[in-house]
C-alpha cells in the first residue's frame, strides 16, 4: 500500500483527491493548506498547514502537487530530496531551465518524477493521436483546438492574475493544446501567432504549421462571463474527428457518422473510445510507474521544454 500526501488542496484538487481515494493500493493519508478551512471536507486525513511539518511526520511514498505554478519546483525537490515520488500538476514552471533542475533532482535521488498533463491521458485526444499514426482516414490535413474561458476570479491570493506567478492564459490554458500537439506530432516548423490583451482580459490566436498540415488554435480569459469550453476538430483525407459540447463524433466521406459518444454503450466493435476519468489515469499511470520501478516516459522533459520555450515567446 502506497501512503500518499497531497499539498495545495484548491481547484484542481477537486479531480486529484477523489482519484487517489478510488485507488485500491494507495492511501491518501495527508493534506497541506495555508487555508484551513480547505482542509475541513476532508476529515478522514491527517490535516497541515506547513509542508516541512508534514514532511517530517508522514512517511509518504508519493507527493501530489496541486499548489500554483510558482511553488511547484521548489516543493518537489524539497520532497525528492526525502526519497518522495511527486506528481505535479502542470505547467511544471514558468522557466525552461527548472524543466533540468526538477529532473536532475528526481535521478539524483532515484525516485519518479511526472507533470500531469491530462490531455496526454484523455481518451478523445488519444484516439486523434492514435488515427494520425495509423492512417486509418488518410493523413492529417489540418486541425483546429479551442480553450475558452472568462478570467478566474476565483484564486487564492488571486495569483493566477499575477503574471509572474500564473503566466496567464497561455499557461493556464494553451499549454494544455501546446502540449497535446507537441506530444502527437512534434514540434511545430513555424508559428503564426496573435494575441489580443487588455487589463483583465487575454485571447490568444496562433496557428502552428507541420509538416504536412497545420493547426489553428485560440485561447481566453474573456473579461464577460463566457462559460468554459473546450472543443477540437481534425480533417483528415477521409474523415473529420470533432470534439465538440462534450461528443466525439467522426464524420467520415461517405456520408456516415459515427458517435463514438455512444460508441462504447453499443459496442460497435470499430473504434475504442473508452468512458474514463483522465484525471484518474494520469495518477494512477504514475502510480503504476512508481510501483513497477519504472521511470514515467509519457511525459518527456525535452517536450515540457518545448512548451515552455513557445509559451513564453506568444
Amino acid at each position: 500500500m502506497l501512503k500518499v500526501g497531497l499539498v495545495g488542496v484548491g481547484g484542481i484538487s477537486g479531480s486529484h483527491i477523489p482519484a487517489w481515494d478510488a485507488m485500491e493500493d494507495t492511501v491518501l493519508a495527508a493534506l497541506c493548506d495555508i487555508r484551513s478551512e480547505r482542509l475541513e471536507p476532508y476529515p478522514d486525513k491527517h490535516h497541515y498547514l506547513d509542508f516541512e511539518e508534514m514532511l517530517e511526520k508522514e512517511e509518504l511514498d508519493i507527493l501530489d502537487i496541486c499548489l500554483p505554478t510558482y511553488l511547484h519546483v521548489d516543493f518537489a525537490v524539497k520532497a525528492m530530496k526525502k526519497g518522495i515520488h511527486v506528481i505535479c500538476e502542470k505547467p511544471v514552471s514558468l522557466k525552461e531551465e527548472d524543466v533540468d533542475r526538477v529532473y536532475q533532482a528526481a535521478h539524483e535521488n532515484h525516485v519518479c518524477f511526472m507533470v500531469a498533463q491530462v490531455l496526454r491521458f484523455w481518451p478523445e485526444y488519444e484516439l486523434v493521436k492514435e488515427l494520425y499514426e495509423s492512417e486509418k482516414y488518410g493523413k492529417l490535413l489540418s486541425g483546429y483546438m479551442g480553450r475558452l474561458n472568462s478570467r478566474p476570479k476565483w484564486s487564492w491570493d488571486n495569483w493566477m492574475l499575477d503574471e509572474k506567478r500564473s503566466g496567464l492564459v497561455p499557461f493556464d490554458l494553451h499549454i494544455h493544446d501546446l502540449d497535446f500537439m507537441i506530444y502527437a506530432f512534434g514540434a511545430p516548423k513555424n508559428i503564426q501567432k496573435h494575441r489580443s490583451r487588455l487589463s483583465g482580459q487575454d485571447y490568444i490566436s496562433a496557428v502552428y504549421e507541420f509538416p504536412g498540415f497545420f493547426l489553428t488554435t485560440e485561447c481566453s480569459w474573456y473579461a464577460a462571463s463566457y462559460p468554459f469550453s473546450a472543443s477540437f476538430r481534425f480533417l483528415f483525407e477521409k474523415a473529420l474527428v470533432a470534439w465538440e459540447g462534450g461528443k466525439c463524433l467522426i464524420y467520415q466521406n461517405d456520408g456516415s457518422i459515427l458517435d463514438l459518444s455512444t460508441a462504447a454503450e453499443n459496442d460497435t466493435g470499430d473504434l475504442d473510445l473508452p468512458k474514463t476519468n483522465a484525471y484518474a489515469e494520469e495518477i494512477r499511470y504514475f502510480k503504476d510507474c512508481v510501483k513497477a520501478g519504472r521511470f514515467p516516459d509519457k511525459v518527456k522533459p525535452e517536450e515540457l521544454k518545448q512548451v515552455l520555450h513557445i509559451l513564453n515567446n506568444l
